[in-house]
């Protein structure tokens, strides 16, 4: 079906201002860029609910992050819990969209959600972000009790270069020995970073994230590491048997489409449980538009749907 007819202003709107730029902007320049769009972004979204909020600092290797958990006000504990990792390209990690999906998350699935404020490409390109993610993943565990958490009932997800980080992390929970995962949600992930896994969704002006733009963002990430590592492209892994079940959702005008669906086919193949669910109309991104999208929303509900069925006792 064509673009969602909602979404074609916005998609008009990106594209005149590619048009007019004549030097692409540095990467300062597209951080302070996105950051004035934040106040329009989170106009796009339903009102977060209120939550419990509490922030930690995580040792990772090299350093220490912040990792912020949220849990629905009033819940039985303990509680199952969710680590999910925002997007950005692995060089954005703005907190207000992240914090109003991980409360809406919490609340919709019952469950405590983790958020980890991974480091960021260039800066710090592969390993640093997934290896961060990693480590809040076994802090999780390795806390539960003190964050009201159920230590045998934890699943991963992420969206964009969030759902590539949650999909490592899983690599590195099954390679090293845990800790053990429910589940795995990855929405509208890159999954290949060589690239050739990218879906052809035609002429589509102003599409939020094109093939140049991906080409950049991973060039950033895998600096100077072999496309091929399997934690910095899970679909090249040779063996993907002994993951958690996974949900994938994708976009129809998104070039990822083709990582999750692809991803999806072969974790079957290797007898781990997949569903993918393919949105007609939707490009990158535009699941979080729950204010302005019926289908968003949907979206949104199959996701909490799916780890209150994975995280139930």
């Amino acid at each position: 079906m064509p673009v969602l007819p909602e979404l074609r202003p916005m998609l008009e709107r990106v594209a005149a201002a590619r048009a007019r730029q004549a030097v692409p902007p540095s990467l300062a320049e597209q951080r302070a860029m996105v950051a004035a769009q934040q106040p329009m972004r989170l106009r796009l979204m339903e009102p977060a609910p209120e939550t419990d909020r509490a922030e930690h600092r995580v040792p990772v290797p090299g350093g220490e992050i912040t990792v912020r958990v949220f849990t629905p006000p009033g819940a039985d504990r303990p509680l199952p819990v969710h680590l999910h990792v925002h997007g950005g390209g692995w060089w954005l990690g703005l907190h207000e969209p992240h914090d109003a999906a991980c409360a809406r998350l919490a609340v919709d699935a019952g469950c405590a959600v983790v958020s980890p404020d991974h480091r960021l490409a260039p800066e710090h390109p592969f390993p640093a972000p997934a290896e961060d993610v990693y480590a809040t993943l076994v802090w999780t565990v390795e806390h539960a009790a003190d964050l009201g958490a159920d230590p045998g009932r934890v699943s991963v997800g992420g969206v964009s270069s969030g759902g590539n980080l949650a999909a490592a992390a899983a690599l590195m929970a099954r390679d090293r020995g845990g800790p053990a995962l429910a589940a795995q949600l990855l929405e509208v992930a890159p999954l290949d970073l060589t690239l050739t896994a990218l879906a052809d969704v035609g002429p589509v002006p102003g599409l939020p994230l094109a093939r140049e733009d991906m080409a950049r963002y991973a060039a950033r990430y895998a600096a100077g590491t072999p496309r091929e590592h399997p934690y910095l492209s899970p679909l090249r892994a040779e063996d993907l048997s002994g993951l958690p079940p996974a949900r994938i959702m994708t976009a129809e005008y998104d070039p990822l489409r083709g990582d999750g669906e692809r991803y999806a086919a072969r974790l079957a193949e290797a007898g781990v449980p997949a569903a993918v669910t393919r949105w007609a109309g939707h490009v990158h991104g535009s699941h979080e538009m729950t204010a302005l999208l019926p289908s968003a929303r949907e979206w949104r509900a199959l996701n909490a749907e799916f780890l209150r069925d994975r995280l139930r006792r």
